[in-house]
């Protein structure tokens, strides 16, 4: 690897536009997984998906793989998911549940806290001690949950949660809030998807307003003949035949120096499904009526937790961004379920999720082709090598006291893919 020296990262960010070699190179790619992800806070997976002792999840922190367990003691553990005999990578299925965690190449096996508990042919190691803590699977250096939601960071050293994050943190206890129980899940499968092309093409693509009536132009129309097809009552105008760049800008944008943000929630029509009007008065019971009042105006489309999660409050889920290489990235989207709420509810999410966000749906189609074209257009080297993220200016901006460090402005600005490469440039000129 060429190391790009911090003189020569800070020529690629401008304070209106980024270079292409932040899209292309395989060196700085290999840079953004040590520097940003690894030092960073991602999120790993929900405790939920463990929910039982034995149960297991396979998750990455950038190109490391990590697998959260749910121990006997009850504890959720987050370990590298690494043999302590010559490396192997010991847990290879996405989820299920074992009494142990047992290495396939040599047969070591571990605690589903990472502690080493099988040592095969021990009688072959008499020259040399083999400590079942430091042959173990390590823990991860750093973990914390919010309301079940684990973010992890695999470096010792950097921001707390807490500074690192913020008040964007308030997005999960806004959804939480939502749930008649007071709790949620992450459940009911996955959808699941790929393209040749780098991770921040996802990352710029969910809080960007200013594409939908373009690149969804099709898929709009489409979408409207499918709702009115199904006799759709849930008050959710996400087609819309006339929508314009302008309906969007009125929902505004909020910003935060690290990156993270939301786009303000999107109009809705009344709700006239008796289905609603049940989930309601389960709230109203746990709630009360001003508290539900409150929650239900519901304040944000999609929150970015910078850089690889997204949380859709319209069709309630999770999207997790994981790059591969620098021209290859996977984007996985869970469920979200609102415990106590009615269990249909829960299937017109998923239903909606497959219509909207499925790798063969009516949009999300829309999205990996544009993330495709971008990257064959930025593969050529020859005229202009800058992106340009001039879309709205500080003269548009203002702060919001409601919330610590936060910006907003209209939706389709630009202004929070200036913070984000605001925030690449930092952890990627940072010492250390």
């Amino acid at each position: 690897m060429t190391a790009r020296t911090p003189d020569d990262l800070r020529k690629l960010v401008r304070p209106d536009r980024v270079h292409r070699d932040i899209y292309r190179d395989p060196d700085i790619f290999e840079m953004e997984m040590e520097r940003l992800f690894h030092r960073a806070w991602v999120y790993v997976g929900h405790e939920s998906q463990v929910a039982r002792p034995g149960d297991f999840l396979c998750s990455w922190i950038g190109t490391q793989p990590v697998v959260m367990t749910r121990h006997g003691d009850g504890k959720v553990y987050l370990l590298h998911n690494r043999c302590g005999h010559r490396g192997v990578k010991v847990v290879n299925e996405a989820r299920g549940n074992a009494r142990f965690l047992r290495c396939m190449f040599h047969g070591w096996s571990y605690d589903l806290n990472g502690e080493l508990t099988g040592l095969t042919q021990p009688e072959g190691y008499t020259a040399f001690a083999v400590d079942p803590i430091a042959h173990g699977m390590p823990r991860v250096a750093r973990a914390h949950s919010v309301h079940g939601f684990l973010f992890a960071s695999a470096s010792a050293q950097g921001p707390s949660f807490e500074d690192y994050f913020g008040d964007v943190t308030s997005a999960i206890d806004d959804l939480v809030a939502a749930a008649p129980d007071g709790a949620v899940e992450v459940t009911g499968g996955a959808l699941r998807y790929g393209f040749p092309g780098n991770w921040k093409f996802q990352a710029d693509n969910v809080c960007d307003m200013y594409h939908v009536v373009y690149s969804h132009e099709s898929s709009s129309r489409d979408g409207a003949q499918y709702v009115r097809r199904q006799g759709d009552a849930s008050g959710i105008p996400f087609f819309e035949e006339d929508g314009s760049v302008s309906s969007f800008d009125a929902s505004g944008l909020w910003g935060f120096p690290n990156g993270h943000g939301w786009e303000g929630a999107l109009p809705r029509f009344e709700n006239t499904d008796p289905l609603w009007r049940e989930y309601v008065a389960r709230l109203e019971a746990r709630q009360g009526r001003e508290r539900t009042r409150e929650i239900l105006k519901r304040k944000r489309h999609n929150t970015v937790f910078y850089p690889n999660l997204v949380i859709q409050d319209l069709n309630m889920h999770v999207r997790v961004i994981r790059p591969i290489r620098v021209d290859l990235t996977e984007v996985t989207i869970h469920p979200i379920r609102l415990k106590g709420a009615p269990e249909r509810m829960f299937r017109d999410a998923i239903r909606l999720l497959n219509t909207t966000n499925s790798a063969a749906s009516l949009t999300q189609a829309d999205d990996v082709e544009a993330f495709m074209r971008g990257h064959a257009g930025l593969g050529n080297r020859d005229g202009n090598p800058w992106l340009l993220l001039a879309r709205g200016d500080a003269g548009n901006e203002a702060p919001d006291r409601a919330y610590a460090h936060a910006r907003r402005t209209f939706g389709s600005s630009e202004m929070l893919l200036r913070l984000q490469y605001r925030s690449w440039l930092r952890h990627m000129t940072a010492a250390g």
